[in-house]
């Protein structure tokens, strides 16, 4: 992509923006400050409000307003507009949207859609995520559950754009549960489960800030361990140590702490005294000096599954070294806990009360003080989804009735939720209204100027009076950021670039203090030093192909791939930034020039095993460490595609000594799946082609496939098949194809686009030389059609079968003749 320049909100000065951290820049007029319910928590992060005048009793048959528009998400709205994401059609035609509404009358006013690709995300498991309102700005922020990232202002016009899983190796899960975006000042922040590169290649719970306006990445931050399990827990945003900290809950069921404006871990530790298995996913509550924290996973230190438990806020943390959070023990925090416990509900706290909702359908107040359960109410027989929400006193709470015997009206309101308001007390609470809507609730209710607001998976739904009302609480005042000290390091913005081949890309730099506050803006880049650096912990001593001249960063002109880090000095401050250039069409990738130097050899991962007793300390050395593979000569696959070092290596292939190739590893079963892009997320209208081949036998072989334009074309080893996907739920075709384990085979695919976005994907295989038939073994229509998307490769080995791929080609097509004329 060519760089653009482009002004910046206000007017003034001019950024070049790059690739796809820019992707869809536009230039922007300026917006009218967000002022309403700017986030699915709301002003005070606890699924609380104070405004009053707010409905006792609703009536699904009576809304003030409803309209077609299901989803699993929760309305967010400023003035006078709700934003929500949701999905429009069925099965291969579904795509998921953003959707503004006029908040009073529910006319719909805009709407963007979006493909699910390359995902196995099965809707209606779990809640997505929410959109975000910027409140300086008014701009929107969304993130669909194939992680696209994106940025609208009030008016609907899209300024930026990141496709999280093409840029940086974002995993999907089939529980379809993905996070909403949060922000603080400069800042728009999201998390997911990423395998990226180099020391993001394995995969981890990350966090990424983004500079709200641009869409530059600012930083990104890895505070928790190896995750068991991806969530959405809603970031908690607050003060601790005069820092700016962002809490959260993780999928290795942990605790985090970690500095807003750095992204730098400052403390960590387990939900439990031992830890739980899973991830968490409620929302961390702050209360006084203490972190309330929920979850519904097997405990490790007791036979109980769920907990709610509150910690003390770890204070005076000191970091023992950079990049490296103060870890705690749980035992050493915990005030109390409860056996109250949700797998995906988050609390909502008013005053020293905590209410949540359990996964059998009750609703719980709780003492945040001392932890004593006050009283419990039966309402339906589960929820595990919709956060209760308080407001005027009361509670808003949406029951999820997935099958089964209903709490009103009996099984034949399965498949439907229940809408309850309720007036709480301090021994029991009392069912002013209920209602029963058409679908289920996964997100939560909100309300906001006297009405009240909530999705199912079929409707959404208003209630409430016209007009404007008067119990509107007053805006919470912004928090002012403390004056900032000495300066204390250098901050990269961009943090992390992908280039093409050739391409410049200015950076710019700011001073910040020891607590990460900003000193400088505006550091002149003239006055920068930016050189290579290749970090000492480094596996893959690589450099990226580029070089710093009059400000901007520029990648060499070969069409080759190549990643590395940079450090950049100004005075006697320090900042580091990473990067990649990915060849741009075509690419032609063999791997007979990789020299095999490393050698695999017993222990687990990248970790030598400890000596035995006795023994001399393992000399360290270019060595991979692998539990199952026998010792073996190896190189690393090009390091700058994205997750291809810990599931693949360079290899002689089998029965050809003479000959190297890609091997998909069978070390590590929780990475049996490889999914590696090695393009640029624009790429369009180019034919993808690779040697491929499975070990085995006739009973157990391996998948092996290619990555056209956003669709999976996998060769199925034990279901003899070729088969073509974008998610694997919605759009999937398969065709009986025979093949035979050891043998090579040739791969072929295209997708070809009409002019009313349609498409059709095609592919064909056969054997390794032998004639290209005329013929694709499988086309695939598709209403909606990827029309562009990176080309990558894929494997899964569950078996301990080997995959190998070679010779991976990809072209632009020809223009047809009629267009070449």
């Amino acid at each position: 992509m060519k760089p653009r320049l482009l002004p910046l909100f206000s007017g003034a000065l001019a950024l070049l923006s790059i690739t796809c951290f820019a992707a869809k820049h536009k230039a922007d007029k300026p917006a009218a400050p967000g002022a309403g319910w700017l986030n699915w928590r709301g002003p005070d992060q606890n699924g609380t409000s104070r405004e009053t005048g707010l409905p006792d009793k609703v009536d699904a048959k009576a809304p003030l307003w409803s309209a077609d528009f299901p989803g699993q998400s929760t309305a967010v709205i400023s003035n006078g507009k709700l934003y929500i994401n949701g999905y429009l059609g069925e099965g291969p035609t579904l795509q998921e949207a953003i959707t503004c509404f006029d908040a009073e009358t529910g006319k719909k006013i805009w709407g963007h859609e979006f493909n699910d690709f390359l995902s196995d995300t099965i809707y209606l498991r779990y809640a997505t995520s929410s959109p975000t309102i910027d409140p300086e700005t008014g701009n929107v922020y969304m993130q669909g559950t194939q992680g696209i990232f994106a940025c609208f202002t009030a008016d609907g016009q899209e300024l930026w754009e990141h496709s999280m899983m093409e840029e940086f190796g974002r995993m999907t899960f089939p529980n379809s549960r993905t996070a909403s975006p949060v922000v603080d000042k400069e800042l728009v922040i999201t998390r997911g489960i990423t395998a990226n590169w180099g020391a993001s290649g394995a995969p981890g719970d990350r966090f990424y800030a983004f500079d709200k306006k641009t869409g530059e990445l600012v930083w990104s931050s890895s505070p928790a361990e190896q995750p068991q399990d991806n969530t959405f827990s809603n970031p908690l945003l607050t003060w601790v140590d005069g820092k700016r900290v962002l809490i959260s809950a993780a999928g290795d069921s942990s605790v985090i702490g970690l500095n807003v404006r750095t992204g730098d871990p400052l403390f960590y530790f387990p939900a439990a005294a031992a830890g739980a298995k899973g991830g968490i996913n409620a929302s961390v509550l702050r209360y006084k000096d203490a972190l309330l924290v929920i979850h519904e996973s097997e405990n490790l230190d007791t036979s109980e599954v769920g907990r709610s438990a509150a910690y003390k806020l770890p204070m005076g943390s000191k970091q023992p070294e950079p990049g490296k959070p103060q870890k705690y023990l749980a035992k050493d925090l915990e005030l109390w806990r409860n056996p109250i416990g949700n797998l995906g509900s988050s609390p909502c706290l008013a005053g020293n009360r905590m209410y949540e909702v359990t996964g059998v359908g009750e609703v719980a107040s709780v003492d945040a003080d001392t932890g004593k359960i006050l009283w419990k109410k039966k309402l339906a027989p589960e929820q595990r989804q919709s956060a209760p929400f308080f407001a005027d006193g009361k509670l808003y709470v949406a029951m999820y009735i997935a099958g089964g015997e209903a709490s009103a009206g009996g099984g034949e309101n399965a498949g439907n939720g229940e809408l309850f308001v309720m007036k709480p007390g301090d021994s029991d609470v009392e069912i002013l209204s209920h209602t029963l809507l058409t679908g289920r609730c996964f997100g939560s209710p909100i309300a906001y100027n006297g009405r009240l607001y909530v999705q199912t998976d079929k409707k959404l739904y208003c209630f409430g009076k016209k007009g404007d009302n008067k119990g509107l609480a007053a805006p919470v005042p912004a928090e002012e950021t403390p004056k900032a000290g000495e300066a204390a390091k250098l901050q990269v913005i961009p943090n992390e670039v992908f280039l093409r081949p050739g391409e410049s890309l200015a950076l710019r730099f700011r001073s910040l203090d020891a607590n990460g506050f900003t000193v400088d803006e505006n550091v002149d880049p003239k006055q920068v030093k930016v050189e290579t650096f290749i970090p000492p912990t480094a596996l893959v001593k690589a450099k990226m192909n580029g070089s710093y001249v009059d400000g901007k960063l520029v990648a060499d002109a070969t069409n080759a791939p190549s990643a590395g880090a940079f450090m950049a000095t100004f005075g006697n401050l320090k900042g580091t930034m990473r990067g990649r250039i990915l060849a741009d069409l075509p690419i032609s990738q063999d791997f007979e020039k990789f020299e095999l130097t490393v050698k695999t050899g017993p222990g687990i991962g990248n970790v030598a095993p400890p000596p035995a007793p006795g023994a001399p300390p393992v000399p360290p050395g270019p060595t991979n460490w692998n539990s199952i593979e026998p010792p073996t000569d190896f190189s690393y696959p090009p390091l700058a595609w994205n997750a291809a070092r810990f599931r693949f290596e360079v290899r002689k292939a089998p029965g050809d000594d003479n000959n190297k190739a890609l091997c998909k590893t069978i070390d590590n079963k929780r990475m049996q799946r490889g999914q590696v892009f090695i393009g640029h997320p624009e790429a369009k209208n180019y034919t993808a082609e690779a040697d491929v081949m499975t070990e085995g036998n006739k009973r157990k072989m391996s998948e092996i496939g290619l990555i056209n334009q956003r669709y999976l074309i996998v060769m199925k080893g034990n279901g003899q098949q070729l088969d073509v996907s974008s998610n694997q739920a919605l759009l999937h075709v398969a065709v009986p194809f025979k093949w035979s384990p050891n043998v090579w085979y040739h791969l072929k695919t295209r997708v070809d686009v009409a002019a009313d976005g349609s498409g059709v994907v095609k592919a064909k295989a056969w054997k390794k030389g032998d004639p290209e038939p005329e013929a694709w073994t499988i086309e695939v229509p598709h209403l909606h059609a990827n029309d562009h998307g990176c080309p990558g490769f894929y494997s899964l080995a569950p078996q301990e079968q080997r995959a190998w791929i070679d010779n991976i080609s990809v072209t632009p097509n020809e223009a047809p003749k009629s267009a070449a004329k």
